[in-house]
């Protein structure tokens, strides 16, 4: 299955949010206007290796899989003593799409999972040992995690209610090592205070326009958000993983055993709050991957629980018969997926396909190239990140490439090379009807359509491309904040908010 990860990895394209923290990763910035920093190190990481190849930038999620899947072992190791609980909890990843095979596609929640998993490990260790030390290593692996994601603030329930729910409570909350944790955890995030402290707090607002917004309830954005846990996680394994964690939750509060608080309340408190904002608000398909190793953890460990408590021989054989159930067909379900991205002719399912929709740029790329030479721009620029990064990624230097608009995302980019920009012909790529854009009327450009290049993916349009010559005005690359430039957009389902 690593195998399968790592051809994934070197032959299909990359999608343009991986494009765009690929750019993060050539800049010396300490955070970044939409996440933390470590997803950035983590590519750094890869392409000092590889180089910018597709593998280089995915090499880290491939190997965070591997670190993931190790801590789980290693965590049902000490719970249950159990060789077929070990093997289910390195399995159940494999069998969950997300997992299985898209780990292998960057993105911050691939730096956030082993961090946070590595996280309850210590804590496990903690139990284990009884020395209260392992608390360090526990606030320094939740440094680690808002390093990577903020989403990683969801797991303080569960901690706090590991410390505080079992009879221990009196003794961790009179000993410095939970606090010295804490401490630990704020330092190492000192890099995104710091940064957000020099620039008006930009990534906490751009964050709580998401968190705070609350628009109609919807139907349709609540059947996303279960569709793509299903998609993602597994038809059987989601309820399965979701059974197992509801009855650990049960054994662990009845019983205050802090394992299984701690495992259980890590997912089901993140899961409550998605399917909470769900209810009016479009949830990434990313946003909860953290949460579900522990389920995976939670359900091995059940599987070994229920006989220790004497439950029916038949509900013990249904659950290991869901649960193999599960790991079969997820782990066949993630081949074909794999096999019809990577071996598959066909697009079957249209523009919508999660993958083809962000591929096929080489003919733009083509096309731009050549409009270059004809005009003598010697930039490019763009109206959206999205297409902003995967022209520097496939230009990778040779061109600058800038995006005009939306400059809050870019504060401490490097400079792309004003003497390239300055006083010269540009080039605009913009997906229609983004040429539309009145953003436009704020500058005094003039611009000269050329031509109209379509991005096609297995023999369908996916969008359509305009090309324009651009004189008369440089972009700015350091906007006033005040300026219609700078501001960056949020888009949340039907919401369009100006931060």
């Amino acid at each position: 299955m690593t195998a399968l990860r790592v051809t994934y990895a070197c032959l299909t394209e990359l999608r343009t949010d991986e494009a765009y923290y690929w750019t993060w990763s050539k800049e010396s910035a300490l955070s970044f206007l939409d996440h933390p920093p470590m997803i950035a190190w983590f590519i750094r990481f890869g392409t000092a290796i590889f180089g910018d190849t597709n593998f280089g930038v995915r090499f880290a999620g491939v190997l965070a899989m591997l670190v993931t899947q190790l801590l789980l072992a290693d965590i049902v190791r000490r719970v249950t003593h159990d060789a077929r609980a070990i093997v289910f909890a390195v399995l159940m990843p494999e069998a969950a799409l997300y997992y299985g095979l898209l780990m292998a596609k960057v993105s911050p929640d691939i730096a956030l999972i082993p961090f946070a998993v590595a996280m309850v490990w210590a804590l496990v260790r903690l139990v284990e040992s009884n020395d209260g030390r392992w608390w360090l290593a526990a606030g320094a692996f939740a440094g680690l995690s808002l390093l990577s994601k903020f989403t990683a603030i969801m797991l303080l329930p569960a901690v706090a209610a590991f410390m505080l729910v079992p009879d221990w409570r009196a003794r961790w909350l009179l000993s410095p090592y939970p606090w010295l944790a804490a401490l630990i955890a704020v330092v190492l995030f000192l890099p995104v205070l710091i940064w957000n402290a020099g620039h008006d707090w930009a990534s906490f607002r751009f964050q709580l326009v998401r968190a705070a917004a609350t628009p109609e309830i919807s139907l349709r954005t609540l059947g996303e958000f279960l569709s793509l846990q299903f998609g993602l996680v597994g038809f059987i394994l989601l309820p399965v993983v979701l059974t197992g964690t509801s009855l650990t939750a049960w054994r662990g509060y009845r019983q205050r055993e802090s394992i299984a608080i701690l495992l259980s309340t890590s997912v089901l408190v993140p899961f409550c709050y998605f399917f909470w904002k769900s209810l009016t608000l479009r949830v990434g398909d990313t946003w909860p991957m953290f949460l579900w190793p522990m389920g995976f953890a939670a359900t091995a460990i059940n599987l070994v629980q229920m006989p220790r408590e004497n439950w029916s021989a038949r509900m013990i054989g249904s659950t290991l018969r869901w649960a193999k159930a599960a790991v079969v067909s997820g782990i066949a379900f993630v081949v074909i997926v794999f096999l019809y991205y990577v071996a598959a002719p066909w697009n079957l399912i249209g523009r919508t396909d999660p993958v083809g929709g962000e591929a096929g740029y080489e003919r733009l790329v083509e096309r731009a190239q050549a409009q270059l030479q004809e005009t003598g721009a010697t930039f490019i620029a763009t109206t959206d990140y999205r297409t902003y990064a995967m022209l520097r990624w496939y230009f990778n230097g040779r061109v600058p490439v800038v995006q005009i608009n939306e400059r809050g995302r870019f504060q401490d980019f490097r400079d792309p090379g004003v003497n390239a920009i300055a006083g010269h012909t540009g080039l605009y790529v913009a997906r229609e009807p983004d040429q539309l854009s009145a953003i436009w009327s704020a500058t005094t450009a003039k611009r000269e359509p050329l031509e109209r290049v379509d991005r096609s993916w297995r023999g369908i349009v996916m969008d359509t491309y305009a090309l324009e010559k651009l004189t008369g005005w440089t972009p700015e690359l350091a906007p006033p904040r005040d300026s219609p430039l700078f501001r960056w957009r949020v888009l949340a389902g039907n919401i369009r908010s100006a931060a």
